[in-house]
C-alpha cells in the first residue's frame, strides 16, 4: 500500500466531481435550501413575537424553534445521506462501464490503492457537506432566533459516520454490481432502514399501551434492520445531542415522543458496531475489486 498514489486517486476523484459540476450543483441546491430555511425561520420568528408578549408564550416559542432547528438539521442528514449514495453508486462499475479503470490501472497502480483513493475522496466530500450545512442551519438558528443547540459536536460525527457507512456500503455494491442495480439496492436499504425506525417507534407506543400484541415483533423487526445498516439509528442517536432540554423534556414525559428523534443517547455498542462495519465493508470492496474482471 503506496500512501502517495491513494492521495493522488482521492485528488483526481476531487477534480472529477468538480469538473462534471457535481459540486456546483450541490452548492446551489444546498443554498437554495439554506435560503429557504432562512427566511421561514425568519417570518414564523417575527410572527411568533408579534402574537406572544407573555413569558410563558415565549418559553413556548423556544421550544417550537428548538423543534424547526431540529428539523432543519434532519433534512441536511438526508440530504448527505442522498448525496453519499449519488456520489459512489457508479464509483466502480461507472468506470470500468466506460473503459477508463483500462487505462488507469495500465499504470503501477494498486486496485486497492484505486477503492481507497476513492473511498478518501468521497469521504472529504461528505464530511466537508455534513459539517457546512449543519453549521450553516445552525448559524441560521442562532442569529435569528438566538438559540444554540446543546451538544453540536457528538451530532455531527455521528452525521459524518451516517453518511461514511453510507457511501462505504455502496462502494461495495459499485464493485459487485452494474451502476442501475447498485441504485436500486442501496436506495431500497436506505428506506427500509428508515421504515424500520417507524416501526420500532410504534412498537414501542404498542408496548406501553395495555393489551397489545406484535410490539415485541416490531421492536426485533427494527433492531434487526438496524443492525443491517444503522443509517437511521445513527441519526437518531445524533438528534439527541441536537434536542433542547425543553424538547428532550417533552419527548421524555409524552407518550412515544417524535417518530424521527431519540430521547435517548446512543449507546456505545451502536458506535462500535458502526465503525466495524464500515471498515468490513470497505475491506469487502477492496477484496471483491481485486477479483473482479475488468
Amino acid at each position: 500500500m503506496r500512501p502517495f498514489y491513494v492521495l493522488e486517486i482521492a485528488r483526481f476523484t476531487l477534480q472529477e466531481a468538480i469538473s462534471r459540476r457535481l459540486i456546483l450543483a450541490g452548492v446551489l441546491i444546498s443554498l437554495g435550501y439554506i435560503g429557504l430555511f432562512a427566511l421561514g425561520f425568519h417570518f414564523a420568528y417575527d410572527k411568533a413575537l408579534e402574537t406572544a408578549p407573555s413569558t410563558e408564550a415565549r418559553l413556548a416559542l423556544g421550544f417550537a424553534f428548538a423543534l424547526l432547528t431540529l428539523f432543519g438539521v434532519y433534512v441536511v442528514n438526508y440530504l448527505a445521506s442522498f448525496l453519499a449514495l449519488f456520489l459512489s453508486v457508479g464509483a466502480i462499475s461507472g468506470e470500468i462501464d466506460s473503459g477508463t479503470l483500462h487505462a488507469v490501472l495500465a499504470r503501477p497502480l494498486g486496485r486497492s490503492e484505486f477503492i481507497l483513493g476513492r473511498w478518501l475522496g468521497y469521504v472529504v466530500l461528505i464530511s466537508a457537506y455534513v459539517v457546512l450545512m449543519t453549521g450553516m442551519v445552525l448559524l441560521v438558528a442562532r442569529l435569528i432566533a438566538g438559540y444554540e443547540v446543546p451538544e453540536p459536536g457528538p451530532a455531527v460525527l455521528l452525521m459524518l459516520l451516517e453518511g461514511i457507512l453510507l457511501l462505504t456500503l455502496s462502494l461495495l455494491g459499485s464493485t459487485l454490481m452494474p451502476t442501475l442495480a447498485n441504485g436500486v439496492v442501496v436506495f431500497t436499504l436506505l428506506g427500509l432502514a428508515w421504515l424500520a425506525g417507524i416501526i420500532e417507534f410504534v412498537g414501542r407506543l404498542l408496548s406501553n399501551a395495555p393489551n397489545s400484541t406484535g410490539a415485541d415483533a416490531m421492536l426485533n423487526i427494527g433492531t434487526a434492520v438496524s443492525l443491517l445498516l444503522p443509517s437511521d439509528a445513527l441519526w437518531r442517536g445524533a438528534s439527541y445531542y441536537l434536542e433542547s432540554p425543553g424538547v428532550l423534556a417533552a419527548m421524555t414525559t409524552a407518550r412515544g415522543g417524535i417518530p424521527f428523534f431519540s430521547a435517548t443517547p446512543p449507546t456505545t455498542a451502536l458506535v462500535v458496531w458502526s465503525v466495524g462495519y464500515v471498515i468490513v465493508v470497505l475491506c469487502g470492496a477492496i477484496l471483491a475489486f481485486r477479483r473482479r474482471d475488468l
